[in-house]
């Protein structure tokens, strides 16, 4: 079976981060990289511990598959992806350069890129993308409604 990464802060669990789980468990045996408290602070805005977010993303997959998800803690924008033989990479348009920038380092050291699919942004009902950022300002729910 075909070895899947894919990362991020995972924060309010909504629609778009379903979708792209979702394509990653499509795909193969999936390691989610899970940003760290200390990357997340960096942010600039309120972001749900890493506790919580792990939680949330557990649930969630537990649920959508039957089985419990290997998820590690992420301290750079790249985690084992570096290091690590991955058949894809799954990305949103958002992280889509930092797939890019995995690539070229990882032929720097001579490893075989990694395939990346790109999963588009599941849009609220204004047609914007549903985003963590806007369920934390009340403009949207977990699943674009509008509030």
């Amino acid at each position: 079976m075909a070895s899947v990464a894919i990362g991020g802060t995972f924060d309010v669990l909504h629609d778009g981060h379903k979708a792209l789980l979702k394509k990653a468990y499509i795909l193969g045996d999936v390691i989610i990289g899970l940003v760290s408290d200390e990357m997340a602070r960096k942010k600039g805005h309120v972001v749900n511990t890493y506790h919580s977010r792990k939680k949330s993303v557990t649930r969630y997959i537990k649920a959508l598959t039957g089985a419990d998800p290997l998820i590690v803690a992420l301290n750079d924008p790249y985690g084992p992806a570096l290091e690590q033989a991955f058949d894809y990479i799954v990305v949103s348009p958002d992280t889509l350069p930092t797939a890019k920038e995995i690539n070229a380092l990882r032929s720097q050291r001579g490893l075989v890129p990694i395939k990346i699919t790109c999963v588009n942004f599941v849009l609220a009902q204004d047609g914007k993308p549903i985003s963590s950022t806007r369920i934390h300002n009340g403009e949207i729910d977990a699943h674009g409604v509008l509030l």
